[in-house]
């Protein structure tokens, strides 16, 4: 049976891009499943002078292409509600207040609210204040946050955000979002690791040769310009999506599976990054930014770009998390703009057999692959015998699996299984404040190194659009007799 939820959201930014292709659809689904039904209202504000009737409009043209009826649509709609709200205004709190508490007797709530913040960072501080100073925390339900990334521009800016926000919400009612960590293959790391003995004995760094992790995307800044010009690939994808990656791949087993045990293991394996000075930095990490190639422009070209930007759209490097099982594993990571193919994806590498019987000639390597996207599932590449007559020889084998169009097409998105996990007050695949520190810490260190480097005056663009980065991030795996197994410009 279903377990119905009862909540308020109040969503700051309720007009926006993300709340529009996102949370509108994720509430849907969350809707149609019957997580929410009856006792359910959303609040939308922003500073457009819109009415209910607008708004629940709005809201139905966001679900208009998914599967539904005329009938659940305007079902769905009737449970949003519009005010038009500044921010800064203290006057507005007081109107969204009351607007709160009606709804709440309306569908019968009993205090439960979501205040979701889909706005920019510089907003989140006051919003908070606002929220508990003029009473729309309740004493009778619980009162989460959820928090939009970039959460900080660096460690400092972190910290300072996250004292702020503190004084109004204590950590536990902090939701520090990434959609990345509703991914449905991201999620089955920890089940593939922990659930089978076969990979938890060989989890460690006897066995595993290196990690590879892929996040290329084909599109270029789009309209994103403006903020990736200030942000650039290391911030805006290494800092949490890729880190977060990194500790599920890392992180000791917990002694359950609740929030508060992964949590403290996830911790633990960002604790243990190895932080690079300058040298290392140089050593270990590639920075690139894209050219004209396939009929695209270069990023210099862009709308917003600044004609001599040194922003990174392309980033690779070579990581360690030095804790007991994965000491001295090379983790390979890269991620970028107009990049061959959309696509993301997990190699673990095991180390070949310490003896070959089979004659000279190197075996392949077995091959792990977490395939997060475009078609979720998951790939085992092992050594078999290869069917001839005259020989006895090794050829690679591959275990596919991938899931059908049938679960594909009940798999939660991103946002729908966070924000369910928002209502049920599991915080498990969400960002702790200690995890956002250590990941901060991390890409400070290459950060500052970055920004301390003269760069040469025909440093950038050095990759086509098209290709997979630069030369630089084969040759960073070349050196340690490796190579990126995912290679679609190659292929």
């Amino acid at each position: 049976m279903t377990n119905e939820q009862k909540a308020l959201f109040i969503i700051f930014g309720g007009t926006g891009d993300l709340a529009q292709r996102k949370l509108y659809p994720s509430l849907f689904n969350l809707y149609k499943q019957g997580f929410l039904k009856d006792h359910f209202a959303v609040i939308g504000t922003a500073r457009r002078p819109w009415n209910n009737e607008r708004y629940q409009e709005i809201v139905r043209n966001s679900i208009s292409g998914m599967e539904v009826t005329a009938k659940q649509a305007n079902e769905f709609s009737s449970h949003f509600y519009y005010q038009s709200h500044n921010v800064n205004d203290t006057q507005h709190y007081e109107t969204l207040r009351k607007l709160a508490d009606e709804l709440d007797q309306k569908y019968t709530l009993e205090g439960n609210r979501v205040f979701y913040l889909a706005m920019s960072p510089q907003f989140f501080s006051i919003i908070c204040q606002h929220v508990k100073t003029q009473g729309l925390v309740t004493d009778n339900g619980y009162n989460r946050v959820v928090i939009e990334k970039p959460f900080g521009h660096d460690l400092q800016s972190a910290c300072e955000l996250n004292e702020e926000i503190n004084q109004y919400f204590p950590e536990k009612d902090v939701y520090r979002i990434d959609h990345y960590l509703g991914k449905e293959m991201i999620q089955s790391i920890p089940a593939l690791r922990f659930s089978n003995n076969l990979f938890n004995a060989l989890w460690n760094y006897r066995y595993i040769d290196n990690i590879q992790i892929t996040l290329s995307e084909a599109l270029g800044v789009e309209e994103r310009a403006g903020y990736y010009e200030d942000a650039g690939a290391l911030r805006d994808m290494v800092q949490n999506h890729i880190l977060q990656t990194v500790a599920l791949l890392t992180m000791n087993a917990p002694m359950t599976y609740t929030d508060e045990d992964i949590r403290k293991e996830k911790i633990s394996a960002l604790k243990a990054l190895r932080v690079y000075d300058a040298a290392g930095v140089k050593h270990n990490f590639v920075r690139g930014q894209y050219g004209p190639g396939n009929g695209q422009v270069a990023y210099r070209d862009e709308n917003q770009v600044d004609p001599e930007s040194t922003t990174e759209t392309f980033v690779a490097g070579r990581i360690f998390v030095d804790n007991m099982n994965m000491a001295n594993v090379p983790i390979y990571l890269r991620t970028g703009k107009r990049l061959t193919k959309k696509e993301t994806r997990i190699d673990v590498v095991f180390k070949n057999a310490p003896y070959n019987i089979f004659g000279d000639g190197q075996l392949n390597r077995n091959i792990l692959s977490f395939k997060v996207e475009p078609n979720p599932g998951m790939e085992l590449r092992l050594n078999g015998k290869k069917v001839d007559y005259e020989e006895y020889s090794i050829e690679t084998m591959k275990l596919h699996h991938e899931h059908g169009a049938k679960t594909q097409s009940k798999m939660p998105v991103g946002y729908e299984k966070l924000l369910y996990d928002v209502l049920k007050g599991d915080s498990s695949s969400f960002s702790h404040w200690d995890e956002v520190y250590y990941s901060w810490r991390f890409v400070d260190s290459v950060r500052n190194a970055w920004d301390n480097e003269t760069l040469a005056a025909d440093a950038f663009p050095n990759y086509e659009c098209g290709s997979m980065g630069p030369q630089a991030s084969k040759d960073l795996l070349a050196e340690d007799g490796n190579n990126w197994y995912l290679s679609p410009d190659e292929d």
